[in-house]
């Protein structure tokens, strides 16, 4: 009488007369249920997808640069109840020309109004001024209602751009150390995987960027730096669990490579979204707190890309770094004939059963 064969839970499979774990259950046992590496072709498609749709956005839509990149004026004044559109339609008509952005930023007593245009003349901003001035009669910190309340300043579009390089060097020597460090840490087809999942990240939130055309300022780009640190620590103790499964598996004929990274994947993906809605939450607070209260406009762009990043880098980390890695190590000699050696001995076990 033949034995019924039972597929393990790290092989992808469950077992033939056990009832179906519930996904919270499989989620916090890790016990390789999720066929992630196994499915690493659909993920393939899937991020090839996205990477397409964002650099398709970045080359045909751009995107939306913020004053200091694109240079010109900085109008400021206390908001209080005022309309947005008024206060476009009064500086336009003073200068002659549209305002390029003009936004609300704080809340209560701190809001203000902050009305970016082109770069003005010294009469240009006096005129600007002085139409704001007799429109809305703002009041200055004293409590005086003067001109004075409102202010203005210059940015230039080469102040944006010095950054901008100075951040892109400041990439490739990122990328360089860490490929060397996980190199030298595990080997080289790890570290190319999670190179590979950074350069995933930087593209798609970029991409996000140009899709749902979000300012893009220096704050911006210096976010979009900090959001790399977050996506390697996530890779690095994805691959230090692999590392630990597959450590001496060429002498062994129980499971393939495949099926240990996968494994680890679920072993770490607990821990992954616990780290995400972490990591998360305080940028919401860092939202709700230091922009719509206290008015700190640049924060909101800091936290906005890092919210972002923080989202691209878990998804990389599971559904990229890992599948990439074992496409890599099943071209190692060495990796295919402990994987033929694994699917001999369960066709021997099949046929004797």
């Amino acid at each position: 009488m033949s034995t019924p064969t039972v597929t393990t839970a790290a092989e992808g499979g469950t077992p033939a007369e056990a009832k179906p774990d519930s996904l919270f259950t499989r989620l916090y046992t890790g016990t390789g249920a999720f066929r992630i590496v196994p499915n690493r072709r659909r993920f393939y498609v899937l991020t090839t997808v996205i990477v397409a749709i964002c650099l398709a956005s970045i080359l045909f839509r751009g995107f939306t640069f913020g004053i200091d990149f694109t240079g010109g004026t900085k109008l400021t004044m206390p908001a209080g109840d005022i309309d947005k559109g008024r206060v476009a339609t009064v500086v336009e008509e003073s200068v002659g020309e549209e305002p390029q952005t003009v936004q609300i930023v704080g809340a209560g007593a701190a809001r203000i109004v902050e009305v970016e245009t082109r770069f003005l003349t010294s009469d240009e901003i006096r005129a600007a001024k002085n139409a704001l001035f007799e429109e809305f009669q703002p009041v200055t910190a004293g409590g005086e209602t003067s001109v004075e309340a409102i202010g203005d300043s210059a940015r230039s579009e080469s102040w944006g751009g010095q950054v901008t390089e100075k951040a892109l060097i400041a990439l490739a020597v990122f990328l360089v150390v860490v490929f060397g460090y996980i190199a030298v840490r595990f080997e080289w087809r790890m570290a190319a995987a999670a190179i590979a999942a950074l350069v995933f990240d930087v593209v798609t939130t970029a991409g996000v960027y140009s899709i749902l055309g979000f300012e893009v300022t220096p704050a911006t780009v210096i976010g979009l730096l900090t959001i790399l640190g977050f996506s390697l620590y996530d890779t690095v103790i994805v691959f230090d669990k692999v590392e630990e499964n597959t450590r001496g598996l060429k002498h062994t004929a129980r499971r393939t490579y495949a099926e240990e990274a996968n494994l680890g994947v679920n072993q770490t993906l607990m821990r992954s979204m616990h780290t995400t809605i972490i990591g998360i939450l305080p940028l919401l607070a860092l939202v709700v707190i230091a922009v719509w209260i206290l008015g700190v406009g640049t924060l909101l762009d800091l936290a906005i890309v890092q919210m972002v990043g923080i989202v691209t880098g878990t998804f990389s980390s599971i559904f990229l770094a890992t599948p990439l890695l074992v496409s890599l190590k099943e071209r190692d000699p060495e990796i295919k004939r402990q994987t033929a050696k694994v699917l001999a001995r369960r066709e021997k076990a099949e046929v004797a059963s």
